[in-house]
């Protein structure tokens, strides 16, 4: 296998598998069962728990 055909090996075949990983990536994204995680994950920045300075966060004044 010389260096001609690995690279159009790697041209044909390396858009096909970022086009499956893209697409994979998708899927995992907007499936219904992971809705509830995102929105999770997307409110806790809102937690009022995660303020600088509020007890039990590790953070301690002098």
């Amino acid at each position: 296998m010389d260096h001609d055909t690995f690279v159009a090996f790697a041209k044909s075949w390396g858009l096909f598998y970022l086009m499956a990983m893209a697409i994979g990536v998708l899927l995992y994204v907007f499936w219904p069962s992971n809705r509830r995680r995102f929105d999770r994950a997307k409110n806790s920045i809102l937690d009022g728990e995660d303020r600088p300075g509020s007890k039990g966060n590790g953070n301690r004044e002098a």
